[in-house]
């Protein structure tokens, strides 16, 4: 049941920022929903995977790598999803940092209701 309200709430935040940033495209809540899955998938196994081989670079640039291993998993879900458009690398990575930043935000509220 937590994964389904934490996937809804991960699809509202990809819908929300299609319709703030330009470069960022989602077909329909159902794209956004599958969105949603596939990141969550991506981070999963994939992401693990990235980190460990980027570890060096990752260091020295003291963790900022990390923001781009986040961009690439974007545009590798937008490879995978036909109705989920990126158009740039650069668009990906405000994506990225926004769609974390408004997931922790939804996440809080949710913990929130939770407690009461």
């Amino acid at each position: 049941m937590k994964f389904i309200l934490k996937t809804l709430l991960s699809a509202i935040a990809v819908v929300i920022l299609s319709k703030v940033l330009p470069g960022v495209g989602v077909d329909s809540y159902t794209t956004a929903i599958i969105v949603a899955i596939v990141l969550s998938l991506l981070n999963f196994i994939v992401k693990p995977i990235l980190v460990i081989l980027t570890l060096p670079i990752t260091i020295i640039t003291l963790g900022l790598f990390l923001l781009i291993v986040n961009a690439l998993i974007i545009v590798l879900a937008d490879s995978f999803i036909p109705g989920f458009t990126v158009n740039s690398i650069w668009w990906a990575l405000l994506f990225s940092l926004l769609l974390s930043f408004l997931q922790s935000i939804l996440f809080s509220i949710l913990k929130e209701d939770k407690k009461r």
